[in-house]
């Protein structure tokens, strides 16, 4: 396996992360009604999904090359 093979798993592996903490924090801010906190934990989920594409994106092209 090379470096940048690595380095897009583990871009993967800590969106993955990032997403479970973040959508914790979306039930927390939903179950207290707190709307800002709720921003906060979509936002959070946004940049997750946004780290996952990426990773996936710099997999693929890894793989063509």
């Amino acid at each position: 396996m090379n470096i940048k093979k690595a380095r897009g798993l583990l871009g993967i592996a800590g969106a993955v992360a990032g997403a479970v903490g973040a959508f914790s924090g979306f039930r927390a801010a939903r179950a207290k009604n707190d709307k800002l906190a709720l921003a906060n934990a979509i936002a959070s989920i946004t940049v997750a999904i946004t780290g996952a594409a990426l990773a996936i994106r710099a997999l693929r092209k890894d793989e063509l090359a």
